[in-house]
């Protein structure tokens, strides 16, 4: 014998709700969750943050595309809050009345009357008013999802939809299918392709086109950012999601900037990132503090360039292909013959800084490049302690960077640097060295090097004596 039909209606003044089992995680939960993401923490690290699991985080930020799917700013105080709806279930258990609720917690006592009978859990045939029930009922239904522009107007959709799958139509109508590229893997140097015939326009070109095309319909309005949403957000369902290709990003998902530039790297550890490095390294007073990167040229050929930041002497290093190399092609996974993986970039920075003083090796700048991600026997074998500049800032090495620009005078971009002997690598730095520069007072990088040189052996000469 079953219960009446409307009881439950009856009872909390609310149609049956269909539970989906265990309560959600609360709202505030998640909007920690965003803010952390905001600040540019990745979406396992911001679940920690806010005390849920990793897989939970993936999946809000999955799912939201990458951007916040709710409002940050906390609701008005008008609404209950969950600590508010703990201390009414306390209180409700302790047998207090509803007028003394009301009191205790400074709110008006229809309003606990209210709370008390639409959202106390049912389950049991009566009401049992529990903070955790009371509080995902109350979210689901204050839940107002504004249904997207593009989903009620079809012709809006069309649109923008055409516009940014990239048809490109002659005047009798006909599509233009361009040329014919190689299929693009999105992918970047060394190994550049062709990325296909673009033509989808941009969010933006399309927002601000509609005001040309349609200037006295205001239903053919949309902003930039909701075509954006329409692509990134799971459950907006306007767009294709595979329309996501035709941004000029080609990003399926949007990341906060802070974000991209924290994203972590499986050689870069927390104790190697620049903010570790001595402070002496940055001033450039003492001597013996480097920067180094490559310089990539065609055919997967590369040239290692190490500059010291107080006198800018440069050492070229030489990266020769492998045995091996373009005999069969190459294999996924497979051992690096182009002369730049890390077992053979490791071989010939170590043959090149240790001919150096151990005085003038004290730490060494690099960039986020794999080729180096065998730092730690780098460091056993040279003493010289590695550090990693941060994601795109290029500005944390300048010394290299400005180098790197000097020598494509003799090693220009789009020429197979794999040609350069290491004799005509070792005249190319001797050149460099040896011409005046501004900022060393008109002197020479060999000169203050030297300099530099006979200072240590003065030290050490007294030290001993």
């Amino acid at each position: 014998m079953g219960r009446p039909a409307g009881w439950l209606k009856e009872l909390t003044g609310r149609s049956a709700m269909i539970s989906p089992g265990a309560p959600a995680t609360r709202r505030s939960i998640e909007r920690e969750f965003w803010r952390e993401i905001a600040k540019g923490s990745s979406s396992e690290d911001s679940a920690e943050a806010v005390g849920v699991s990793a897989a939970v985080g993936a999946r809000w930020f999955r799912q939201g595309g990458g951007m916040s799917t709710i409002e940050l700013t906390e609701p008005a105080g008008r609404y209950l809050s969950f600590s508010e709806r703990e201390e009414i279930a306390i209180l409700r258990a302790q047998d207090v009345g509803v007028r003394e609720i009301a009191r205790r917690i400074r709110r008006n006592p229809a309003t606990i009357s209210r709370e008390l009978r639409r959202n106390a859990a049912t389950r049991s045939g009566k009401l049992v008013y529990r903070a955790s029930v009371a509080q995902w009922k109350a979210e689901l239904m204050a839940r107002r999802p504004k249904t997207a522009k593009m989903v009620t107007n079809l012709r809006l959709r069309d649109y923008v939809q055409d516009r940014l799958s990239g048809d490109l139509r002659r005047p009798d109508g006909t599509i233009v299918t361009g040329p014919e590229v190689p299929k693009w893997k999105g992918r970047s140097k060394p190994h550049r392709q062709d990325r296909r015939w673009a033509t989808a326009w941009s969010p933006e070109q399309i927002s601000h086109r509609l005001e040309v095309d349609f200037p006295d319909d205001d239903s053919m309005r949309i902003s930039h950012e909701s075509i954006y949403q329409a692509l990134f957000i799971e459950g907006r369902g306007a767009l294709q999601r595979e329309l996501v290709a035709s941004l000029r990003t080609g990003r399926a998902l949007r990341v906060p900037r802070a974000r991209s530039r924290n994203k972590p790297q499986g050689h870069v550890t927390e104790d190697v990132v620049i903010s570790k490095r001595p402070a002496e390294a940055g001033d450039r007073a003492v001597p013996g503090h480097w920067e180094g990167d490559l310089i990539i040229g065609t055919n997967r050929s590369a040239i290692g360039t190490v500059v010291e930041r107080k006198s800018r002497t440069t050492l070229l290093v030489h990266l020769p292909r492998l045995d091996g190399y373009g005999d069969s092609p190459r294999v996924k996974n497979g051992p690096a013959l182009a002369g730049y993986g890390a077992v053979a970039m490791n071989a010939a920075l170590i043959a090149s800084m240790t001919r150096l003083p151990l005085q003038l090796r004290k730490t060494l700048t690099w960039d986020r490049g794999k080729e180096l991600s065998g730092h730690v026997q780098f460091t056993i074998d040279t003493d010289t302690k590695v550090f990693f500049a941060d994601p795109h800032s290029p500005w944390q090495r300048p010394t290299n960077e400005n180098t790197n620009g000097i020598l494509r005078q003799y090693f220009p971009k789009g020429t197979d640097l794999s040609r350069w002997s290491a004799e005509d690598l070792e005249a190319v730095a001797l050149a460099i060295n040896n011409r005046p520069r501004k900022v060393l007072g008109w002197k020479t990088p060999t000169e203050v090097f030297t300099e530099q040189l006979q200072l240590l052996e003065q030290r050490s000469v007294a030290t001993t004596g």
